[in-house]
């Protein structure tokens, strides 16, 4: 992970019940990264490349690991009716899946565009 960067990882039922209704007040990033995969590898360094600018225009960015949290990832892929995949960013608003990609889709650029609509 890129240094001085702090990112909450999700790890509960009611954690993610709080971050969707987070998702009413204001953007949420969710990022699912596979420890035992190289390309989500590079998804996360480019997701924490984008967190410390997203934080300052107030996007709440979180962590999904999906090996470690098997059942909560694919809870969360449920409950915002996404296919489950690993690298995924997901884009929440509104306790609604705005936008999501995965693989070589998750970069800071694509992020951004993501977040701007």
């Amino acid at each position: 992970m890129t240094d001085n960067v702090d990112l909450p990882r999700l790890s509960s039922s009611e954690e993610l019940a709080g971050l969707l209704e987070l998702s009413r007040e204001r953007p949420v990033m969710i990022f699912k990264h596979s420890t035992r995969c190289p390309i989500s590898s590079f998804a996360e360094r480019e997701f924490m490349d984008y967190v410390p600018a997203a934080a300052a225009r107030g996007v709440h960015c979180v962590m999904v690991l999906v090996v470690e949290d098997r059942q909560l990832s694919l809870e969360l892929a449920e409950a915002l009716g996404v296919r489950h995949q690993s690298p995924q960013a997901i884009l929440v608003k509104d306790r609604v899946a705005a936008w999501n990609d995965s693989h070589e889709g998750v970069t800071s650029s694509a992020l951004e565009r993501a977040e701007a609509g």
